[in-house]
């Protein structure tokens, strides 16, 4: 049995300005097959033009790209 996947690093706050793109990243305590699921408020968040997931052996990336004020939370 795998052991459990834990977040080692959390993401940190940010603070963009209208238009910029926002990255977060989190790490996690080992590389998981599963993809990771981010959400904003309660909307799964898919990758489109606007939003970028990538994952890099055991660190996760969001990026919001052209954030506006609605993309705060």
């Amino acid at each position: 049995k795998e052991a459990e996947v834990t977040i080692v690093e959390k993401m940190k706050d940010l603070s963009a300005q209208e238009g910029e793109d926002a990255v977060f990243e989190c790490k996690l305590s080992r590389e998981t097959p599963e993809e990771s699921q981010w959400f904003l408020g309660d909307l799964r968040l898919q990758n489109n033009e606007l939003t970028e997931m990538r994952v890099q052996g055991n660190v996760h990336t969001l990026i919001l790209r052209k954030v506006t004020p609605e993309d705060s939370g």
